[in-house]
């Protein structure tokens, strides 16, 4: 009979994550595993399997919960789906460049295993950017019902326009790009959004 587990299972997968996504994915080893979490190899084998097993758990769940916070920010009505977005934006540019340098654990553990073949962990991350590119689609749909956004405009080209921007605010962070200028790109995109001839006026 198998003995139950007496550890909290929610605690032991957030010490795993900050392990993997302060260090990354090679630099990470069992044992630092291990000593993250307090629990022994058997036992961290046990329940949630090898190294990768593990950080495909936790990047899953990663990239669900980051879908979840974005619907949040974003549903509503048709008026103000342009401001819920530009401000979606704005606060990804402001946290950018924060003082935390670690950046986002979905496009960390993409750059560093993609070019390991490991085809799992690159599925998940190319359906979590198509899911936020259908929400910033349905976004600006949203807007040109309004009125916001010109009709003769392409939602979804400007939203795969929009996630370039997004995604890219990261990497620039990063790099130690200030918050000026990060937002200030954030505005010129929005600047350059066609609008319909109702909001010219």
């Amino acid at each position: 009979m198998a003995r139950p587990r007496t550890f909290d299972e929610a605690q032991v997968l957030r010490a795993v994550r900050d392990q993997f996504w302060n260090k990354g994915y090679a630099a990470t080893s069992m044992d630092d595993l291990m000593r993250a979490t307090g629990l022994g190899k058997g036992s961290l084998y046990g329940a949630f399997g090898d190294k990768h097993q593990l950080f495909l758990r936790i990047f899953d769940s990663y990239c669900t919960n980051s879908m979840e916070s974005m619907r949040q920010a974003l549903e509503g009505p048709d008026a103000g789906a342009l401001e819920r977005l530009r401000h979606y934006m704005l606060g990804a540019a402001t946290a950018s460049a924060g003082p935390s340098r670690r950046g986002c654990l979905l496009a960390r553990g993409t750059a560093e295993l993609a070019s390991e073949g490991a085809t799992d962990v690159t599925a998940r991350a190319l359906q979590a950017f198509h899911d936020m590119e259908e929400r910033f689609t349905d976004c600006l749909a949203k807007a040109q019902r309004h009125g916001d956004v010109a009709a003769s405009a392409d939602p979804r080209k400007l939203a795969a326009m929009l996630l370039a921007v997004f995604r890219g605010l990261e990497a620039l962070g990063k790099a130690g790009m200030d918050e000026a200028s990060l937002r200030g790109m954030v505005e010129t995109a929005f600047d350059g959004l066609p609008v319909s001839a109702r909001r010219r006026r």
